[in-house]
């Protein structure tokens, strides 16, 4: 064996990061991740198996078939260990596959609390059998699951096509529990297997198996070797995407001869660019798009994963006699994805679309929806670490007002807290959090303090003692509380994966626990991957143990479970009126139910400015809509070039934040000089004009789990000029952005989709036709935004000093006809912070129609009440000619306007309609 390595050191703080090239004799070149633990010997094991030579076989005697389940058993020739396999017609178009032991020393983990409930299960039935497969009918559009036993393989097959195939690769491994000597493996391997496998399958004593060592850590490995893999073939597809999170494209790329995809939190100091390399949270979800289909794969593992991509042209696929009617192009694209995880069982969801919308909603009815947030925080957040008392927190509050920027909230970082102990004030620099927090509630404006879920050990802090008399902390292999190095020094890790612990980390958000704190003050989870400064690979050890479980099984969950515990802990001190706002760094999938997230600690570079686009936009695939960057860079200090730029793109991500390093110069959007600061201003007044559109979106995203934020894939699937673009994106389905991202750009090109459409610049009126890409000019002014003709948007254009403020203002309707002369949209109010749009129906909710030279507005919720306030002030009309009439039907009046013939613009001034009231608008 021959090792070439090269070392990326990411701070004096953090240990390395290690990438191996390593080769095997004549065994094909492979790329690893090394951790801190050394070489891992799982990604090396189940890296140099070899396709297409599957141990596994299929025991079609040992079927067993209810009205919702099919299992039977599975072999693998070369240990004689069997698996248990099951399968499952799930409600909405999908289909689960479990793979575990069939007979466990101990159980594996199974990832609990992601699902939303047990999925709704639907019949199967046997349609077809011989003495190698057996056809199972999955319903509608003749979709069958064709089963081969030897070797093991699954195909879903719909009319005479296959769609999806499992394990066609022969990459099923499922490294069984054992004892320390293996016994059972003394019969003969078959010499088909790849050398290294050979060795290692012989000798469990082999360095690795059982105990990584490097440097300080060990990984002690009492299970020994548990890893997992997969593999799944997509004929006829060439463009996957999601499993965030990675600063990388937004098509996923081919990793054949390169590092693959890894899923494992970690608090990642300046991280690279176009790299596959872990980032702060893991989504287990994969989708991919043709102009025939789109389908998703959900891979339920917690574990440490790494996903591998490869694109070939389809192979001719042989099947048994019965099923050579299946037809497999030889010339077709054809993407192969392969899951590997280090412990745990396969728990597969395949939701087979076929729309996009439809796999949104396939992944939301396993594992929720995007939370709904108060409006005011999808308005502008004011951050940085840190601002430093409270007399900058009123200082910088009071130069949004000197200036005339809006903004709902400021933020605190961990300097406010007394020695980085959490749920507590800085006496000197915080005496009277109270009176600071009421001087934010007078201006109608919120704040936001950090809570970390590392607790500093000290004796005379109480929620360190509470944590420890209750027994709550992650202990470590030897049966101790776990401590590990972060801000505040030493510090325990309370067990998130303990519902108790859960519960009682709720309850010290109450008012009476958390002294200081009050309604308008909310909470930001940070570190939580876990960090763990002296840790391998900067957080926990994978020994570590909560309760019977390793922490190697529950790692990517361990955010989660911050988060939901503090959204919890928020809504319990309201007594469940008030909705959350709770920030994570750290996710996985259903994170979306409990808050946002954010892209973590980002640079003042251009490159980041442009990668948060993606970045963002593979969050929104797979279910977290709520997800921004940090404007202007959290490291360096940005040009004001780069700033205003961040301002103008942030404006138009769903999470509006701007944050910085405490190391940086200050930033606040007034110090860059005059014509920047009127530059910012801009970016930041067109966030709160749009406040109603995206609150509308979130509340549809809550229902329904489409993504706010989207590619023009999603909505013009047979376009496939769009299925490459990231640098551009949809905001619901009627604005088209595209930032400037480029210094000292004075133009861009953006792509207007749709043959036959029609989209208007929303700051010209300016039509443009579909189906082209358009040069535009640009100036430092210039945030390119077009809206689709056939749409209606609402905004409030009288901008305040916050998101609250505004709250009573009335409306500007902006209707774009569409080719046809058409229009609609939607209007969506409530009281814009509590629950009782659920549990009481208190909102409003139309429908704006415009056709036939009438606009009216109907009431899409008639069970529903809710009274506001708001009125609709303006209307303006884009694309249409000129009446010599405009009358509001239901008071038979007549309304002023004026037409701008140049840019077929008209405007119908003040009709005076309460934006929950049916009305009609006639033009003549």
């Amino acid at each position: 064996m021959f090792v070439r390595c090269h070392v990326i050191c990411l701070s004096a703080a953090q240990d390395c990061l290690i990438t191996v090239v390593c080769g095997c004799g004549g065994n094909t070149i492979f790329l690893f991740f090394l951790s801190i633990l050394g070489i891992n010997i799982c990604v090396v094991r189940q890296r140099e198996l070899k396709p297409g030579q599957s141990p596994y076989r299929a025991l079609l005697d040992t079927l067993e078939l209810s009205n919702s389940r099919l299992s039977l058993q599975l072999i693998n020739d070369n240990n004689k260990v069997r698996l248990l396999l099951e399968l499952y017609r799930l409600q909405g178009n999908m289909t689960r596959v479990k793979i575990n032991e069939l007979k466990p020393l101990k159980p594996r983990y199974e990832v609990p609390d992601v699902l939303l409930s047990d999925p709704i299960t639907e019949a199967l039935s046997v349609v077809a059998q011989d003495e190698n497969s057996l056809v199972v009918s999955l319903g509608g559009k003749d979709q069958r699951l064709i089963l081969s036993a030897q070797p093991f393989r699954l195909d879903i097959v719909e009319g005479s096509q296959v769609v999806m195939s499992l394990n066609s690769r022969g990459l099923l491994a499922f490294e069984h529990l054992r004892t320390r000597k293996d016994t059972s493996i003394s019969h003969k391997i078959s010499s088909t297997v790849g050398s290294m496998w050979d060795s290692l399958k012989k000798d469990d004593d082999k360095p690795g198996m059982w105990e990584e060592t490097f440097k300080s850590h060990t990984d002690s490995k009492p299970n020994g070797p548990t890893s997992i893999s997969l593999d799944f073939s997509l004929p006829g597809v060439e463009h996957v995407y999601g499993i965030p999170e990675h600063a990388d494209t937004l098509k996923l790329k081919n990793t054949d001869g390169s590092d693959p995809y890894r899923l494992y939190n970690l608090d990642v100091f300046q991280y690279e660019l176009h790299n596959p390399m872990a980032l702060y949270g893991a989504v287990p979800v994969l989708i991919s798009h043709s102009t025939d289909r789109t389908m998703g794969i959900f891979w339920l593992n917690a574990a440490e994963t790494w996903v591998d991509i490869s694109s070939n042209t389809a192979g001719k696929t042989m099947f048994g006699k019965i099923l050579d009617f299946v037809q497999v192009s030889s010339e077709a694209p054809q993407t192969d994805v392969r899951w590997m995880s280090e412990s745990g069982i396969i728990d597969v969801f395949i939701m087979l679309g076929p729309k996009p919308a439809d796999v949104f909603t396939q992944y939301a009815s396993l594992t929720g929806t995007q939370s709904f947030p108060p409006l005011s925080a999808l308005a502008y957040h004011q951050c940085r670490w840190n601002y430093n008392d409270q007399e900058d927190v009123k200082t910088v509050d009071q130069g949004f007002d000197e200036h005339d920027i809006p903004y709902d909230f400021i933020w605190l970082d961990i300097e406010h807290a007394d020695g980085k102990r959490y749920f507590t004030w800085d006496p000197s620099k915080f005496p009277q959090p109270k009176e600071m927090l009421q001087g934010l509630m007078d201006k109608r404006r919120k704040l936001v303090a950090i809570v970390d879920p590392h607790i500093k050990v000290d004796s005379g802090y109480k929620i360190h003692n509470e944590i420890r008399s209750k027994n709550f902390y992650v202990k470590n292999k030897d049966g101790g509380d776990y401590e590990g190095w972060c801000w505040p020094g030493n510090a325990g890790y309370p067990d998130f994966t303990n519902p108790e612990m859960r519960t009682w980390w709720a309850s010290q958000f109450a008012y009476d626990q958390y002294e200081g704190s009050m309604e308008n003050q909310y909470i930001w989870n940070d570190m939580n991957e876990p960090s763990v400064f002296n840790g391998p690979e900067v957080t926990m050890h994978k020994d570590a143990l909560h309760g019977v479980w390793e922490h190697r099984d529950v790692h990517n969950l361990y955010g989660l479970y911050v988060q939901k515990a503090t959204a919890d802990g928020l809504i319990q001190r309201s007594e469940g009126v008030q909705r959350p706002f709770v920030l994570t760094r750290a996710f996985f999938a259903g994170s979306q139910r409990y808050g946002a997230v954010w892209t973590g600690d980002n640079a003042a570079e251009w490159g980041h400015l442009k990668i948060s686009i993606p970045m963002c936009l593979s969050l929104g695939l797979v279910g977290i809509s709520f997800c921004g960057a940090d404007v202007g860079g959290f490291f360096k200090h940005p040009s004001a070039e780069l700033l205003v730029r961040w301002y103008q793109a942030g404006a138009y991500q769903p999470f509006f934040r701007a944050h910085a390093h405490i190391d940086t110069p200050r930033r606040e959007p007034w110090l860059f000089g005059p014509e920047n600061t009127a530059l910012i201003r801009e970016a930041i007044r067109q966030r709160y004009a749009l406040l109603p559109y995206w609150y509308q979106l979130f509340y549809n995203a809550h229902r329904t789990g489409q993504p706010v934020m989207r590619p023009l894939w999603v909505e013009y699937p047979d376009d496939f000029a769009t299925f490459s673009i990231e640098d551009e994106y949809l905001i619901g389905k009627d604005l088209l952005v595209h930032p400037v991202t480029d210094e000292g750009a004075t133009g861009v090109t953006a792509y207007l989709p749709g043959k036959g459409e029609v989209w208007y610049d929303v700051h010209t009126f300016q039509k443009h036709d579909g189906d082209q890409s358009l040069y535009i000019p640009v100036t430092m002014s210039s945030i390119p935004v077009f809206q689709r003709g056939g749409s209606i948007i609402c905004r409030k254009d009288r901008v305040r000093r916050s998101s609250s403020c505004m709250e009573n203002d009335p409306y500007t309707l902006y209707v774009a006809l569409g080719s046809q002369g058409s229009a609609e949209g939607e209007l969506y109010i409530d009281d814009f912070h509590t629950f009782s749009f659920e549990e009481a129906k208190q909102f409003v909710h139309r429908r704006l129609s415009f056709s036939a030279n009438t606009l009216s507005s109907r009431n899409l919720a008639p069970d529903s009440q809710f009274s506001t306030a708001s009125w609709i002030e303006k209307i303006v009309i884009f694309g249409g000619s000129q009446p010599s009439s405009a009358t509001l039907k239901s008071a038979e009046s007549a309304l002023e306007f004026e037409f701008d013939s140049t840019l077929a613009v008209l405007t119908l001034r003040k009709p005076g309609v309460n934006a929950a009231a049916d009305w009609t608008i006639v033009l003549r």
